[in-house]
């Protein structure tokens, strides 16, 4: 599949576990490389536009070293209740405040994907829904406990025992909570 992709050298620009896996999961040889960047964005920036804008800036330290045939796939997550965008989690107690925020309620969670070659450059995002049972505190302090979410938007990983025992619906896709729309992805380099 994705024969299109046999030109490239694919490279997936993040650190991230959960996207090696799933991107390993289309069965496309590529690498990883990931260059450092300030993942700040401008405060009167839209919502919206966040993940996006996120997920370009981890792709333009490679603009200057991307040869011809390399082909760079970066993304960004973001975690978003009532208009506000909850980012990683300074500490624990940062993390029960933003689990005990979600408790109950639905929130969005939005991931912007760059795509980019030497020629061509593609940007999208993907929301999803994702609804919280009631949390008890016993349970968030469980979770953040053994999992030590510092390194997630929102303090949760939806594969992790959190997303087990506390989504109780999710509209969209699943995949993308986990930090990498798959399918829509798969959509997108398909045409690249």
């Amino acid at each position: 599949m994705l024969e299109n992709l046999k030109q490239y050298n694919i490279i997936l620009g993040s650190k991230s576990p959960r996207r090696k896996q799933l991107l390993a999961e289309l069965g496309i040889d590529f690498e990883v490389r990931s260059l450092e960047v300030d993942e700040v964005y401008p405060h009167d920036l839209s919502i919206n536009l966040i993940p996006e804008y996120l997920a370009e800036l981890k792709a333009a330290p490679f603009k200057t070293i991307l040869s011809e045939n390399d082909l760079l796939i970066t993304s960004d997550t973001i975690v978003c209740l009532n208009n506000e965008v909850l980012g990683k989690p300074e500490d624990y107690k940062h993390a029960v405040e933003m689990l005990q925020k979600l408790s109950g309620k639905v929130h969005q969670v939005a991931t912007g994907v760059c795509v980019l070659s030497s020629k061509k450059k593609v940007l999208f995002t993907s929301e999803t829904n994702v609804r919280f049972k009631e949390l008890s505190l016993e349970e968030i302090d469980y979770y953040i406990s053994n999992y030590k979410p510092f390194d997630k938007a929102g303090a949760y990983g939806i594969q992790e025992w959190i997303g087990h025992i506390g989504v109780e619906q999710i509209e969209g896709s699943y995949f993308n909570v986990m930090g990498l729309p798959i399918q829509r992805l798969y959509e997108e380099l398909s045409k690249f």
